[in-house]
């Protein structure tokens, strides 16, 4: 007699979300998945789809009372994390627990836990009015990074360069943030890289890190390149490495997937900017995938059921210079505008090195200046010999673009 399908959970259905969904259902899982949009893309293809706020955690242990689920995740969302970890420890499944979902969501208490386990990062101060805006920038200094402490996709972050612009941000910054709290950090200059470290049973395994380019002006908080492997001395490497898989084991993740965000400064020093607990988007799983061919997804999945983690699932089983350059506008390949015509794929796919190519252009949406994550609007894969050579194929195919827009 064959076992029963195994049903695991998914809190948010996104678009990231639907590929992961549609991944599981490959492996043989059936999906339940919950999101307050009922035109989420995750929904359309669950098994057992729910209409649920998915950033209340309360809501959705009600919303699926009634379902029965062997083990439950999320992918990309953010905001999702603590409700993961909320919904496993309700049910006696496999999670990260609710403690470390909270240091790895609220930038604050991530800073402060970091600090007391002594891993490097920049000098921080929490602000929540006007009021603190001078004691933060004289603990700080200038220039500094002002954003919301529990908020994600970019949204209210801001260089700032004086008290005056803490002022003029600092209302846009409370409001982005669910607990109205900001936090004003030092500004390191440096090479910013994205980490993927898998925690398995107490041991922390550097999977992966990768240049995270960033454009000038408003949008500077935006990784619009991804390049593998990072462009930076082969003994700081090493040493963000050690830093990445500390800031997992520091933030008390045993058994999980970490996202530490860290730069590498040109005086040789390693800090990190935060480390969030999820596959990231921004199509980082597709570069762990073609990097390294681990599949983060079914890395995940296995996790949230309590499955094995052998060796032949989580460590490299290659290494593939590659780059990844997301369509943006001023700066970027796209043109800005109201879209009236997207064209085909079909050049950019066929262009030296190219591996992947997607866009989510929609007739009718207006193409603006980059400014937040949700302004990359597609992106492109290249492979080559080396990261560089793989920068330049990404940086020729993702001028292929074929849009047309009218004045907004």
């Amino acid at each position: 007699m064959s076992e029963p399908t195994r049903t695991v959970l998914f809190i948010g259905a996104g678009r990231h979300q639907r590929r992961a969904i549609l991944r599981a259902q490959e492996l043989g899982l059936r999906v339940a998945a919950v999101d307050r949009n009922p035109d989420a893309p995750g929904l359309e293809v669950a098994d057992i789809p729910r209409v649920v706020d998915f950033a209340d955690a309360d809501a959705v242990i009600a919303g699926v009372a009634d379902l029965e689920f062997d083990g439950v995740l999320t992918v990309s969302a953010d905001r999702a994390v603590p409700v993961v970890a909320a919904v496993a420890e309700a049910r006696g499944l496999p999670g990260i627990g609710v403690a470390a979902a909270h240091l790895m969501t609220h930038k604050v208490a991530m800073r402060r836990a970091l600090a007391d386990a002594g891993v490097p990062q920049p000098r921080f101060a929490a602000i929540r009015s006007l009021a603190e805006r001078h004691l933060a920038a004289k603990e700080v200094g200038f220039p500094a990074v002002l954003k919301p402490a529990d908020s994600g996709g970019q949204r209210a972050v801001f260089r700032v360069e004086s008290v005056d612009d803490i002022e003029r941000h600092l209302h846009e910054v409370l409001i982005a943030s669910p607990t109205e709290e900001g936090i004003l950090e030092e500004f390191v200059e440096g090479t910013e890289m994205n980490g993927i470290v898998i925690a398995r049973d107490g041991e922390a395994i550097p999977l992966t890190l990768s240049d995270r380019m960033r454009p000038p002006g408003l949008g500077f908080g935006v990784g619009w390149i991804h390049v593998y492997p990072p462009t930076i001395p082969s003994d700081q490497l090493v040493e963000s490495e050690r830093i990445a898989s500390r800031t997992a084991r520091a933030l008390g993740m045993r058994t999980g997937i970490a996202f530490p965000q860290l730069i590498a400064a040109p005086d040789g020093r390693v800090i990190v900017v935060e480390c969030a607990a999820r596959i990231p988007g921004g199509q980082m799983a597709d570069l762990v995938r073609h990097a390294v061919g681990v599949d983060l997804v079914e890395v995940q999945l296995a996790m949230a059921l309590g499955d094995p983690l052998p060796d032949e699932l989580v460590l490299p089983r290659f290494r593939q210079p590659l780059a990844i350059r997301f369509f943006t506008a001023e700066p970027g390949p796209l043109p800005t505008g109201r879209v009236v015509r997207v064209g085909p794929l079909d050049a950019m796919l066929a262009a030296p090195g190219v591996v992947q190519a997607d866009t989510y252009l929609q007739i009718g949406e207006e193409i603006r200046p980059v400014q937040r994550d949700g302004d990359r609007r597609g992106y492109v894969i290249a492979t080559a010999n080396t990261n560089l050579q793989a920068l330049e194929l990404a940086e020729q195919a993702a001028r292929l673009i074929d849009v047309e827009v009218e004045p907004a």
